[in-house]
């Protein structure tokens, strides 16, 4: 029998993991240059007792995931361990080699991934991989393991719990996709699972749903979790207590009553108080610079029908924010608009003329007046390229502009988006979420372009980063007269930047209008069910909203 670590917990006590003094560092190699250390959690301790939630949040490159992974002994991309202790039901786990840690990953801590999508097989059905773990740990028999699977589809409200899982991965939806993960992660009956992001990339209505089932599988099971997040309104509805992380760095740590309303460190305070930034809108005072007009686009040589029949305007200087789920056609329309996907029918007009269909037919000045901004910044830019070659590439592209011309403009442009001229030197790995986001922004501007597609360009942000750079945008725009196509989830951020909106729903445009006007009451349902699952920091949010579904269902 191994002997408990000294000053190790007791085994038989209600802390079930114990982390001391946690130092995690990795080795960056940029280009040309002499390898550099850089550490990614800084003496951070973290305890948390059977049963109970505990929230980490923090900015992106705060160490939220990288502590998370450690519960696991496991270390991501070259990361490492170089100080402290990890215990897990008494033991420290980074003492019992590469053996012992494959006995208890997927056994006693299991981990629930942001993409469900990337984690699962799509050669394999939903239930061989649900009960993999339980039948290599040995935990129960096939018979029993997909029973207990069974169960959890039901837990966690899946449709059809007894056949779902026959099924292979892309034949569900994402939220439900998202589900099945975490009955996967609870088939192996764990003592800790670590959910990373889980809700991040869903839409507002997909999200309430699967924080629903992961708040009521928490409670049921009576397992402990560590829930990793930069949405504070969304950890407030299932965390028990919550830490607050910074550059590596422990905040401040405390239940999540004292956190959301009594906070304690000028960072949380600034957390907490994230408000909308107050936008006016704007009428529209001149033609529009672009127009879709009856567009219908599909995908599998024409069979699925992804847009349909859709018609909106954008003004010079304004913003027509588009928003709907996942996969009612948003991100599509933006392809429509590019040329990346040509419209079966209907027609896209900038500036009063009609643009090719094809991207490939369209003019360099077509490609220049019409830029896009990437929802994730970090595949958006080449890694091996310094932010003054990202930035100054469409300035060569399109204006010729060479040498100190173009250096000029890349340190006007790194103004303009208060980075300032210390940048250009740098590589992306050397920046923050937030300045990566920046750089994008300087790079289509660079364009000098007339509208400006920004494709979920916040959501991968925290609220107080994703603030600075609404307040960028609103800024460029005023300086600049570019109008913005902004495609987002976020009903907050609708409100801080839009002065019209779209709303999608299974590829049709269901309520178009100024702000004033789409926002302002009677809904249709589906407007009324999207503004209804916003999040609010508020403590028991989560119960009243899905309450009032449940009383709307029962109505209908």
């Amino acid at each position: 029998m191994a002997r408990q670590a000294k000053n190790a917990p007791d085994r038989g006590s209600d802390t079930l993991l114990d982390i001391r003094n946690l130092r995690i560092e990795a080795t960056a190699y940029p280009p040309g240059e002499a390898p550099r250390n850089l550490v990614i959690v800084d003496d951070v301790s973290v305890k948390l007792e059977r049963g109970k939630v505990l929230g980490l949040i923090g900015e992106s490159g705060a160490g939220k995931s990288t502590i998370g992974l450690s519960s696991m002994g496991y270390g991501r991309g070259g990361v490492r361990i170089t100080g402290g202790e990890v215990f897990l039901n008494g033991r420290d786990i980074l003492k019992g080699g590469e053996r012992g840690l494959r006995k208890l990953r997927g056994r006693e801590v299991c981990y629930v991934a942001q993409s469900a999508a990337a984690a699962f097989n799509p050669a394999h059905r939903l239930m061989r991989q649900v009960v993999e773990a339980s039948l290599k740990h040995g935990v129960s028999s096939r018979a029993e393991a997909e029973k207990r699977a069974i169960a959890l589809f039901r837990e966690v409200s899946l449709p059809d719990p007894e056949h779902i899982g026959e099924r292979y991965p892309h034949q569900v939806s994402g939220g439900q996709l998202q589900r099945v993960m975490t009955a996967m992660a609870l088939c192996s009956k764990p003592d800790l699972i670590v959910f990373d992001e889980p809700t991040t990339a869903l839409d507002v209505t997909t999200q309430i749903d699967v924080l629903a089932a992961i708040k009521k599988a928490i409670r049921d099971t009576g397992v402990a979790a560590l829930y990793i997040t930069h949405d504070l309104a969304v950890v407030a509805q299932v965390a028990d207590d919550i830490m607050v992380l910074r550059h590596g760095k422990k905040v401040e740590k405390g239940d999540t009553h004292q956190i959301i309303k009594e906070p304690r460190q000028e960072y949380t305070n600034a957390l907490v108080s994230v408000h909308s930034i107050p936008h006016e809108e704007q009428k529209p005072a001149a033609d529009p610079i672009l127009s879709v007009k009856n567009v219908t686009a599909a995908y599998g040589g024409g069979d699925v029908k992804v847009l349909k029949d859709v018609s909106v305007d954008i003004y010079p200087g304004q913003t027509l924010a588009v928003v709907g789920e996942s996969g009612s056609g948003k991100s599509t329309l933006a392809r429509a608009i590019t040329g990346l996907l040509p419209p079966m029918a209907g027609s896209v007009e900038f500036s009063g003329r009609t643009l090719p269909p094809r991207l490939a037919n369209r003019t360099r000045n077509d490609l220049r007046e019409l830029q896009m901004i990437y929802q994730m910044a970090d595949v958006a830019m080449n890694p091996r390229q310094t932010v003054g070659t990202i930035i100054g590439r469409p300035i060569e592209f399109y204006f010729g502009k060479r040498g100190r011309d173009r250096d000029r403009m890349v340190a006007e442009l790194l103004d303009k988006i208060e980075m300032g001229t210390g940048f250009a030197d740098r590589y992306p790995a050397e920046l923050s979420g937030g300045q990566k986001q920046r750089v994008c922004i300087a790079r289509a501007l660079a364009a000098k372009p007339s509208l400006i597609i920004c494709d979920e360009v916040t959501s991968a942000l925290d609220p107080l980063v994703a603030n600075g750079i609404l307040k960028l945008l609103l800024n460029l725009q005023k300086e600049e007269n570019v109008a913005y196509l902004f495609i987002t989830h976020d009903l907050a951020t609708v409100k801080s930047i839009a002065d019209s909106i779209a709303v999608m729903y299974r590829g049709s445009v269901v309520r178009y209008g100024s702000k004033s006007e789409v926002l302002q009451p009677p809904f249709d349902a589906y407007t009324d069910l999207l503004l209804s699952s916003v999040p609010e920091m508020e403590l028991g949010w989560l119960e009243k909203a899905m309450a009032g579904r449940r009383m709307e269902a029962a109505g209908n």
